[in-house]
């Protein structure tokens, strides 16, 4: 179905004095489906345009005759049209109508005001029957033909008469169908070729527009066969890490050095404020050579809310920060990295920004760049999160059931990360065991991963070492060396699954924490025997990665335990040892072995077990792992993590 719109600057009579070839409805009286249904007149030029097109045979109905006409034509209730009228001449249509009409009228033409249910004959009538509306300016008219679209005949025609290019682009940017036409009649202009170049066809494509998969005027190459030979490909792989990385003891001088910033917002929680942490920031920047100024935002809390991100956002609006620190835990990180963001970039809409992937090169949206106005300096306090390297930041919105935001791209990557023990020499136990636990996870997760790589796989190897060797002495003993070794092995391990990424440990872990509340890290460290007697049987159904050309996983896991030393005579003992060691870790550490000793109660659990396994299906880490779960799967290793159940 087509509408055209007649603009003032139209040349609606030649010389002669004659009309413009008006004859689209005519042709076929009106079955062809490009034949127009409606035509829009600018003011200025109504009346001469209404007498050229009832010298050409176009009759004006009244207000009575249009009634008539309508109630004839038109089912009223549905806008369809009346099959007896279609294929009839307009004389023939008229008489069916009970009007009288000169013999020589070729088209019968309704004034109307709207558009829509109110105006059935605004609809697609397929006959020789054309609305007709006036209308003040061009705006105006563009308007009305967009609507008429959007009633009726959503990606097919459209025509317009100007000679104004301005208007002419508009109206082309504004209608939402498939054919434009310009200064011709819509029947022979759509089907293409004798008015303009478009490929001859009678079979015209709505596209998506009108729901159909073309949007094209269909021909021979719509009907070809196409076979495209794809080879398997292995994309290139890539490590990416901060710019620069200081670690050993005092490595927080680098503050003192640091080139090219003079306003420093330093992002942290009450905590870090309280044990005298940010003050330890602000001496080593006071000691510049170039004076600086500092603003702290302090109110960061445990799981950082979209709100927090939002304050801290407009203080750095504010403060117009060259430098932004972060200090403390993952909170912190993640907290700050979210409003580097959007301080950078306050257009950025959140929804956009929390999009999955399956190649974080090849996502729907790309994050802008960041660090045009500040640097990022990453400065953890726990031994824990890895976030000080690593591209990621989890937000939570509390106003929906503290539902968790993954944010992930490489633009999150701090340009510094300063890795200095003496920040973690005084950490209470519990905090030391729980951040351990998750550096552990993250090792053998991006160990196992279907992208990990030979640059990946040291890192995490080493931090699996490191872990088995220092952490019960960090936590049992406070031991200084220890605990800078503990530190090393977050930095490793978050440089590991920064590029290697995660698992489902880490998936069920999320939705768990959300739901209720425990410590991310002992959630993972219950959850990991459970994790790897799952991972390590062959799978039901196979991840997709093209450099994942064979289940390994459970050979992985058993060449950890051999270069931990553990009994590995074959793959099952060399996975069981590993099993077994991680449980025993837990046990020194003070860890439970299941959710239900924690005290939660089995009812509320059963409750939302299966909802727990959906969700965690759908988050990010679960892309990564080396199998892909069902659900019911999922949901197993919720409930054997949750009662205790080993094998």
């Amino acid at each position: 179905t087509c509408r055209a719109f007649i603009e003032k600057t139209a040349e609606v009579c030649n010389r002669s004095g004659n009309g413009f070839e008006f004859c689209p409805s005519t042709f076929d009286n009106g079955m062809i489906c490009a034949s127009e249904q409606a035509v829009i007149i600018e003011e200025p030029i109504y009346a001469q345009t209404k007498k050229m097109m009832t010298a050409q045979g176009c009759y004006f109905l009244n207000k009575e005759e249009t009634g008539k006409l309508q109630a004839m034509a038109m089912k009223t209730d549905t806008c369809a049209v009346n099959p007896n009228i279609v294929g009839q001449s307009a004389k023939k249509i008229a008489e069916m109508a009970g009007l009288q009409v000169p013999d020589t009228t070729k088209i019968l033409v309704a004034e109307l005001d709207g558009v829509g249910p109110k105006f059935p004959l605004s609809a697609e009538k397929l006959s020789p029957v054309l609305a007709c509306y006036k209308v003040k300016t061009a705006e105006e008219g563009v308007d009305r033909a967009a609507e008429i679209v959007a009633f009726g005949g959503m990606g097919h025609s459209s025509v317009i008469h100007s000679n104004d290019d301005e208007v002419i682009r508009k109206f082309a940017d504004r209608l939402q169908t498939g054919r434009i036409l310009v200064n011709s009649p819509s029947t022979h202009g759509a089907i293409g070729d004798l008015y303009n170049t478009n490929i001859p066809s009678l079979t015209l494509g709505c596209g998506s527009y009108g729901r159909n998969s073309t949007s094209s005027n269909v021909t021979a190459v719509n009907l070809l066969n196409i076979k495209r030979v794809a080879k398997r490909t292995v994309n290139m792989q890539w490590f990416k890490v901060p710019n620069k990385i200081y670690f050993e003891k005092g490595a927080t001088q680098y503050l003192a050095k640091m080139p090219d910033i003079s306003r420093v917002m330093i992002v942290t929680d009450p905590m870090m404020v309280k044990l005298g942490y940010v003050e330890k920031l602000e001496y080593y920047l006071r000691q510049r050579r170039n004076p600086v100024v500092i603003e702290v935002f302090s109110d960061v809390e445990p799981d950082p809310s979209t709100k927090t991100v939002e304050r801290g956002t407009e203080m750095m609006l504010s403060f117009e920060p060259d430098c932004i620190i972060a200090l403390g835990g993952g909170s912190p990180m993640d907290a700050a990295k979210g409003m580097w963001l959007f301080y950078e970039h306050p257009d950025a809409e959140f929804d956009n920004l929390k999009q999955k992937f399956l190649d974080i090169r090849k996502r729907t949206f790309k994050y802008p760049r960041l660090g045009q106005k500040a640097k990022f300096v990453a400065i953890p306090t726990t031994s824990g999160t890895g976030s000080e390297v690593t591209s990621f930041a989890v937000i939570t919105d509390k106003e929906k059931g503290n539902t968790k935001y993954p944010l992930a791209d490489y633009e999150l990557t701090p340009d510094v990360a300063i890795i200095d023990p003496e920040f973690v020499y005084s950490l209470p136990k519990t905090a030391v065991a729980d951040t351990g636990m998750d550096v552990l996870t993250h090792a053998i997760e991006a160990y196992v991963s279907v992208m990990a790589s030979d640059y990946t796989d040291g890192l995490a190897i080493k931090a699996i070492q490191l872990v088995f060797e220092n952490l019960v002495k960090s936590h049992h003993e406070a031991c200084p060396k220890a605990r800078e070794k503990m530190h090393n092995a977050s930095t490793l391990a978050g440089m590991a699954f920064a590029n290697a990424f995660l698992g489902i440990n880490h998936s069920l872990a999320h939705k768990w924490g959300a739901q209720y509340h425990t410590a991310h890290g002992r959630t993972n460290a219950i959850l990991m025997p459970h994790v790897i007697r799952y991972n390590a049987k062959k799978p039901t159904k196979y991840a997709s990665f093209p450099k994942y050309d064979h289940f390994v996983a459970d050979e992985r896991y058993a060449e950890i335990a051999r270069i931990l030393g553990l009994p590995c005579r074959t793959t099952e003992e060399g996975v069981n040892s590993l099993i077994n060691a991680i449980r025993e870790l837990n046990r020194e550490l003070g860890i439970p072995e299941s959710f239900q000793a924690i005290g939660f109660d089995a009812k509320d659990f059963e409750s939302n077990v299966d909802y727990l396994a959906d969700r965690a299906f759908e988050d990010q880490c679960t892309t990564a792992n080396p199998k892909l779960p069902l659900v019911t799967e999922l949901a197993d290793v919720y409930r054997n993590a949750f009662y205790g159940r080993f094998e």
